[in-house]
């Protein structure tokens, strides 16, 4: 009796081979990689949020308070929104080119003191939200750190053919707006 109720699981486990095997069985906690970074699956995120840039956690200021986000009652009960802070001209783990783009970038977000300041509130869960901060974080110093791509001449002469004919089909239709305007002054005189 017990060797037939094996024999569907079994059959259920072959099709999905030993890949499945071995990610069956194992436990993910709630602040597991899948967990906090939902979207890391798509090649688009892949390709926005590098993960490869360390921010060391200890040189930052975390503070907790109650979020207005998803949550029902809870909501009133548990500090779930993180804020996130670290002074900009003294993170001495991001390059000065980078940290001198990052204050210019995100002016409205850095305090009088300097300190730049990012919120997430997106989660129900403290963890959640923190590394949601962090990848705020992360996202804004590799913004900073792309260089601008070289402008060739071919791309100028496109720009500048376009502001020109922008330019003639401004003054056009403004001459056809005038000749309409002067045509209605004569006919009421």
């Amino acid at each position: 009796m017990a060797a037939a109720g094996l024999l569907p699981r079994l059959s259920v486990l072959r099709a999905f081979g030993p890949l499945s095997l071995r990610y069956s069985s194992c436990f993910q906690s709630a602040y597991s990689l899948d967990k906090l970074y939902p979207e890391s699956n798509n090649r688009t995120s892949e390709v926005r949020r590098p993960y490869l840039i360390d921010i060391p956690v200890d040189r930052l200021t975390i503070s907790y308070s109650k979020s207005s986000g998803p949550g029902g009652q809870n909501v009133n009960k548990v500090n779930t929104k993180a804020e996130v802070r670290f002074h900009v001209s003294s993170a001495d783990w991001i390059p000065e080119d980078v940290r001198q783009k990052i204050s210019v970038q995100n002016k409205n977000r850095i305090t009088r003191n300097g300190e730049l300041i990012v919120v997430s509130e997106v989660s129900r869960h403290q963890m959640r939200n923190l590394a949601d901060c962090l990848d705020k974080i992360r996202c804004m110093i590799s913004e900073a750190n792309q260089k601008p791509k070289p402008v060739s001449k071919e791309d100028v002469k496109l720009r500048l053919m376009r502001l020109e004919n922008a330019n003639r089909e401004r003054l056009r239709q403004k001459k056809i707006h005038s000749s309409v305007k002067q045509s209605r002054s004569i006919s009421l005189e």
